[in-house]
C-alpha cells in the first residue's frame, strides 16, 4: 500500500502554513520529513490522518492505496487510523490517558478496531508490551503512565500505534524528549519493528543525524514548502539547499551507530 501526497496545502485562520507539499511513500519504504520548528512537518502528518483543527482548510490530495483521505467523513477516517495507519506522537505523557493503566489503553485500541473480547484484548496488550521490549510485560501493563520512564511511555505509545498491525506508521518526533541513550534504543526499536512487519514509515524530525539512523529518503521542509528531497545519504554528503546545509551543521551526534545501515 502506498501513500501519495500531492500539492498539499493547509490554511489556518487565513494563513497558509503548508504550501504545495508533495511526496510519495511506497509500500515498505522509510521516508523522513525534516525541518525546523514551524516548517509544517507535523501539520502535514496531522492532515494525512484528518487530525487538523476544525479551523484548518486543506487542499491538494492525500491518497492512501488509491483512496482520497482529504474530506473523508470522520467515521471512515477513524477506521483508517489504527487499521491502516498508526501514529506515535512526540510526547506520550500528553497522548496517554493518565487515569487508565497502559495495558487497558493498548487493549482498547485492539478492541475498537478488531472487536476482540476483553480477556483476549488484555492478552494481546501483554503481547504488544513484550513486542516493544517493555520489561516484565505482565506487570508493567498494570501500571499508569506516570509510573513509567519517558522511554517506557514512548514504547507504550508505539505499542498502541502498532497493536492493530497498520501498514503505515507515522512517528512525529518520537525521540525529541528523550536523552541520547534512550533515543538510540527507541530508534532501533522502531526500525526493527517496521522492518520485521514490512510496513512503511514516515518519520518526522528536526535532527538530520536522527533521520540518518532510520530513514532511507528524506524531504526537507521550510516555511511550509519542500526545499530539497532525495536519498538521506545524498542529503548528508551533498546538500543543495541552504536549509539542508544548516540542518547538517546543526545535526547532533548520537552515541548510537546502527549495526545495519539506514540505507539497508
Amino acid at each position: 500500500m502506498s501513500l501519495i501526497v500531492k500539492d498539499l496545502t493547509i490554511d489556518i485562520e487565513g494563513r497558509r502554513v503548508v504550501d504545495g507539499i508533495s511526496f510519495e511513500v511506497a509500500d515498505g519504504a522509510r521516508l523522513g520529513i525534516i525541518g525546523e520548528s514551524g516548517s509544517g512537518k507535523s501539520l502535514t502528518a496531522l492532515a494525512i490522518l484528518g487530525l487538523l483543527p476544525d479551523t484548518a482548510v486543506t487542499g491538494g490530495s492525500v491518497l492512501w492505496n488509491g483512496r482520497e483521505l482529504l474530506g473523508l467523513p470522520e467515521k471512515e477516517l477513524a477506521q483508517v487510523r489504527g487499521d491502516d495507519i498508526g501514529i506515535v506522537f512526540q510526547e506520550p505523557r500528553t497522548a496517554l490517558n493518565p487515569i487508565r493503566t497502559v495495558g487497558r489503553q493498548i487493549a482498547e485500541s485492539v478492541r475498537i478496531h478488531q472487536r476482540m473480547s476483553k480477556a483476549d484484548a488484555w492478552q494481546r496488550a501483554i503481547a504488544e508490551a513484550r513486542r516493544v521490549a517493555l520489561p516484565d510485560p505482565e506487570t508493567i501493563v498494570k501500571r499508569y503512565p506516570h509510573q513509567l520512564s519517558g522511554g517506557q511511555r514512548q514504547r507504550v505509545a508505539t505499542a498502541i500505534a502498532l497493536a492493530c498491525d497498520p501498514r503505515l506508521l507515522i512517528a512525529d518526533e518520537p525521540t525529541t524528549a528523550l536523552d541520547v541513550t534512550i533515543q538510540a534504543e527507541v530508534l532501533e526499536l522502531l526500525r526493527d519493528l517496521v522492518t520485521d512487519a514490512g510496513m512503511s514509515l514516515v518519520f518526522i524530525t528536526h535532527d538530520l543525524a536522527v533521520l540518518s539512523q532510520i530513514a532511507t529518503h528524506g524531504v526537507v521542509l521550510a516555511h511550509g514548502r519542500v526545499v530539497e528531497a532525495g536519498p538521506v545519504q545524498h542529503l548528508l554528503r551533498d546538500p543543495q539547499s541552504p536549509i539542508t546545509q544548516g540542518l547538517l551543521r546543526d545535526a547532533t551526534s548520537t552515541l548510537w551507530r546502527p549495526t545495519k545501515g539506514a540505507e539497508s
